[in-house]
């Protein structure tokens, strides 16, 4: 009896979990562009509200690129 070919590889599988992970990196990267770089200071009038509004972005636009990958995965 031949054994099953997996679907994906291994490495294709880390490549689109690595890969639905970049929205989020790229919101916590903002946020420490934004920090580093001195454009806004603890001054800065509705930084919480802007900062979980960054994070937030980054973290919906991850869930939805990995149940692309994961909706494609099950066709």
């Amino acid at each position: 009896m031949p054994m099953a070919k997996p679907s994906k590889s291994l490495a294709r599988r880390a490549l689109e979990v690595a890969i639905s992970f970049v929205p989020w990196v790229i919101s916590m990267y903002t946020l420490y562009w934004l920090e580093y770089g001195e454009i806004w200071t603890t001054d800065t009038p509705h930084r919480g509200k802007t900062s979980v509004t960054i994070l937030v972005a980054g973290m919906v636009l991850t869930l939805l690129v990995y149940s692309y990958f994961s909706k494609r995965e099950q066709k």
